[in-house]
């Protein structure tokens, strides 16, 4: 069992990094999502990139994991979202509505209201890396950018949620800290 699951297909930092903070990571291929071989986790993590070809073949999973992304989620589990790095995307395979827009744009990233996901940019220098926006969403918009634009929103369904971003960051510990300690781990 492990704490953080990365869908993607080769290493990445992002391993190094889970391992400073003292969490069990495991990294699996989107196609495994819904087989009877991955394991169970606090939270699920899709990096920056994962729907541009270019870097890799991870957003090929995702409609098919659909069903097994939304029962993990509705089960406690955490699904960290990042930036697709792709002009626009729309986000199909979420059981909720979002649309992503490429934009280059450093920010310093205002708080909307008080809630555990903006722990996620804890302590990062500013002003802060992000890749876009989201001009579509049916969920909690928890940061919003200098022009006013969603940049974290958080949709909470079942007894878990789904955190999306466009802040191109390393990801706080404090972050990991409060989702490891306060869900269970739930089968992918």
């Amino acid at each position: 069992m492990s704490d953080v699951i990365l869908l993607w297909d080769c290493p990445l930092l992002f391993e190094k990094l889970f391992v400073e903070y003292g969490l069990e990571c495991t990294r699996v291929l989107s196609t495994s999502l819904g087989t009877p071989y991955l394991p169970a986790c606090k939270v699920l993590v899709l990096p920056t990139g994962f729907a541009n070809k270019q870097y890799t073949k991870t957003g090929s999973g995702l409609e098919r994991g659909k069903r097994s992304l939304e029962k993990f989620v509705t089960k406690g589990g955490t699904l960290l979202v990042f930036s697709p790095l792709v002009p626009e995307y729309e986000y199909e395979w979420l059981p909720f509505s979002l649309k992503y827009v490429m934009e280059e744009n450093s920010c310093t990233p205002r708080p909307v209201g008080e809630h555990d996901a903006q722990k996620l940019i804890e302590n990062i220098v500013l002003p802060a890396g992000c890749d876009g926006y989201f001009t579509e969403n049916d969920a909690d918009v928890v940061l919003k950018d200098d022009r006013d634009r969603p940049i974290m929103v958080v949709k909470e369904i079942g007894e878990g949620m789904v955190v999306a971003t466009t802040i191109h960051e390393l990801p706080a510990a404090e972050f990991f800290e409060c989702r490891v300690t306060c869900t269970k781990k739930v089968k992918v």
